[in-house]
């Protein structure tokens, strides 16, 4: 088993569902990035979907595009992003990573460099955020090669057969889209997402984790009741470090408080 299976086996049995919080490495710095990691696996993160700073993020709203801003103005590179995750996975073992980036930076070294680069870190899955499930074939065939799961997102609006071959060729779990546009804590998620969920089912597709717009536990709660195994939020959490630029401890005890209760609210009714 891999580990994303692992967990959500672990899980099941625990009756819970996953709580998978996204930060961009290297935001605000390298240093401080390592510390806000560490504190989410500590504070009961079940996965990580780390970001790599990229200038055009194009799925990304303005809090996500500001945290890549942070760390590139810092001169973070993707070097330095995949040995930090190398040292998280030196003291995390179990702990599923997942990467979630722009098909440039993985062209940049050929995708084939890029994934063999990213299993040495330590990355269990990547999710190209620009590239449809049309166009996947050639990023999953290095994933394939690499024993990385290739994440594949599940619009809102997928049609059948995208649904078909989201179940013929997903692994680790199905990134489930909450809500069409951009990323952002503003504009909420349109939970329920059961009929998604049982459509995902029906092609046995990996566990559907819910993204885009989760940002309080009530949504939580609502995403595991609709059938997701789990829920992923992203621009709530990095709101808590912009948030507190300033005053790193704060940051790291705020974000400490905010993925506990998140992940209090997977606990399945």
């Amino acid at each position: 088993m891999d580990r994303y299976a692992r967990m959500f086996a672990s899980l099941n049995d625990k009756n819970q569902g996953a709580f998978v919080p996204f930060v961009m490495v290297g935001d605000p710095d390298i240093a401080q990035s390592e510390a806000i990691i560490g504190q989410l696996i500590e504070s009961g993160a079940d996965a990580l979907e780390l970001g790599i700073p990229y200038s055009d993020p194009i799925a990304d709203g303005p809090t996500i595009q500001a945290a890549s801003i942070r760390a590139l103005s810092h001169k973070v590179t993707v070097a330095d992003c995949l040995a930090l995750i190398g040292r998280i996975r030196n003291k995390y073992p179990d702990v599923p990573i997942g990467l979630l980036l722009y098909s440039n930076l993985v062209m940049a070294q050929g995708i084939d460099t890029f994934y063999a680069k990213a299993q040495e870190a330590g990355v269990d899955s990547i999710l190209v955020a620009d590239v449809p499930v049309r166009e996947v074939a050639p990023f999953q065939k290095a994933a394939n090669a690499t024993e990385i799961s290739q994440i594949l997102i599940a619009p809102p609006n997928a049609t059948d057969e995208t649904m078909q071959k989201i179940g013929e060729y997903s692994k680790g779990y199905t990134y489930l889209l909450g809500r069409a546009g951009v990323t952002g804590a503003e504009t909420a998620a349109n939970i329920p997402a059961a009929d998604l969920i049982t459509r995902l089912n029906k092609h046995n597709a990996a566990p559907a984790l819910l993204g885009f717009g989760i940002s309080t536990p009530q949504q939580v709660a609502q995403a595991i009741a609709a059938g997701a195994a789990g829920a992923i939020s992203g621009s709530a959490t990095v709101n808590i470090i912009a948030a507190n630029l300033k005053d790193k401890d704060n940051m790291l005890s705020e974000l400490g408080r905010f993925v506990a209760s998140m992940k209090a609210a997977t606990t399945k009714g």
